[in-house]
């Protein structure tokens, strides 16, 4: 059974990737409170490599709500070199077997290494978001691919099929950022210069 908590963390979580999508200032501070809910929810269900992840997206994402407020235009969107990128994927699977030897030794965690697949590739996908680099989706992409089943394994089946959404839309992100960084490098197209749309 869908408990209350679940039904509000995805809601709200729900309207803040909304509202990101659309470029709207609101997706911050609608980000904290799905995140803060969300932090509770995996508490329960020992999966600590999460609560840890929603923490982490909590103080980026108040970074991300000053960065916007003070920002007139978005930077354009960038590459990030194949052997840099092959280096942080490796930094992240390292840091993944690190942690989820943590929790595998000292907590309860329920599957501690894979949720710290979760955890530390949703790291690596947010700092590159924030750089606004194509493989932010290749990351994203990942997360979502293990979140499914392992959210599922729980009996949190909303929490899954919210993120078999979310790996759709990380499709639809990488096909689009590629077609506008093409366009960018090209001098085709601009990307709009008011991202703190009212609407």
């Amino acid at each position: 059974m869908i408990s209350y908590l679940e039904w509000a963390a995805n809601a709200v979580f729900v309207l803040s990737v909304v509202l990101a999508a659309r470029n709207n200032i609101n997706t911050w501070w609608t980000g904290i409170i799905g995140c803060g809910l969300f932090a509770v929810l995996f508490y329960q269900y020992n999966l600590y490599a999460d609560v840890t992840l929603m923490i982490f997206f909590i103080f980026t994402s108040v970074y991300g709500w000053t960065y916007w407020g003070a920002k007139k235009e978005l930077h354009a969107i960038q590459r990030t070199p194949v052997t840099a990128f092959i280096n942080l994927v490796l930094l992240a699977a390292l840091a993944t077997v690190a942690y989820g030897w943590i929790l595998h030794s000292s907590t309860d965690a329920y599957a501690p290494f894979i949720d710290s697949i979760i955890l530390m590739f949703s790291v690596l996908a947010q700092f590159l978001l924030m750089q606004r680099r194509v493989e932010t989706w290749v990351c994203w992409l990942i997360v979502d691919t293990v979140a499914v089943p392992l959210y599922a394994s729980r009996e949190l089946y909303l929490t899954s099929f919210v993120y078999g959404l979310f790996w759709c839309n990380a499709w639809f992100g990488l096909y689009t950022w590629i077609k506008l960084y093409k366009k960018e490098k090209s001098g085709a197209d601009k990307w709009p210069t008011n991202p703190i749309a009212a609407d």
